[in-house]
């Protein structure tokens, strides 16, 4: 795969300028290290007081989400890597819910995603299911390095090539390998997501939109948004990913999602 990457500092002024939208990733793009900084939030919350409008895309769980939606700066949560999206409209004190599968649809996938749990256990020790499973939707977390000790690349493939063998997709983010019964992923959901709630369309107006990533779940938010930005540590990743962003971040994790809001406040 040929490189694009840049460093955050050839993001030209004018490009950045015509940004209206920021799309993030949560763990280990906005986090470090499995915390939410102060730098981190407090930049958010800059870009939201700027005016732009701010959206997590992340496979975190609906019971996270839920809480991100309300609580946050932010304008609404992409979850489970496409399998939803919320806004919470608080003027009508409503959280507003899109599924990309129907509820008896997403109550069979769960138990199938209940039996392979237990086969990727029994097949790879030392995975685990992950603690945040119980406020899941539609998708099966394998921990492979958050709360376990981590694993060997070769058992994370092991963990993907299972699910695929089931039939399910797979997707790899910084600590969990996600899997899922259905034809979604974080750049459908997060087209349908920009389409209904502010009618934008995301490939003639994508260079308004800039995406922050960090590991190969994120790879087909790279693939599409021309201003999407790696934090540093994405180039730990770099051998997995099927695209690659084009600019990445000085700093990793949160202090570059921080150095990527100050690039684009800096011209507003």
């Amino acid at each position: 795969m040929p490189s694009k990457l840049k460093p955050l500092a050839d993001f030209p002024a004018d490009d950045r300028r015509a940004v209206k939208f920021v799309l993030f990733d949560i763990d280990d793009t906005l986090t470090s290290g499995g915390r939410l900084t102060s730098e981190a939030y407090g930049a958010l919350e800059d870009l939201k007081t700027a005016g732009l409008v701010t959206a997590a895309i992340t496979g975190r769980p609906a019971g996270w989400c839920d809480h991100i939606a309300r609580m946050w700066p932010v304008d609404g949560v992409v979850g489970e890597n496409g399998a939803f999206y919320y806004r919470y409209d608080h003027a009508a004190r409503r959280m507003i819910q899109c599924y990309a599968e129907d509820d008896a649809t997403r109550a069979k996938n769960r138990q199938r995603l209940v039996e392979l749990g237990r086969l990727i256990l029994k097949e790879v020790p030392g995975a685990g299911i992950s603690t945040d499973q119980f406020c899941r939707e539609a998708d099966l977390a394998i921990d492979y390095r958050e709360d376990v000790a981590p694993l060997t690349p070769s058992d994370v493939k092991r963990i993907v090539q299972l699910f695929e063998d089931a039939g399910a997709h797979a997707k790899i983010s910084s600590i969990h390998v996600n899997g899922w019964f259905g034809d979604y992923d974080k750049i459908l959901m997060t087209k349908r997501f920009l389409a209904q709630e502010f009618g934008i369309d995301s490939q003639a107006d994508n260079r308004t939109i800039v995406f922050a990533g960090d590991s190969p779940n994120d790879a087909p938010m790279f693939g599409f948004f021309e201003n999407a930005v790696g934090v540093a540590n994405v180039l730990d990743f770099r051998e997995q990913l099927t695209a690659e962003p084009s600019y990445v971040t000085a700093a990793p994790s949160g202090a570059g999602f921080a150095e990527l809001a100050r690039a684009l406040l800096k011209v507003r």
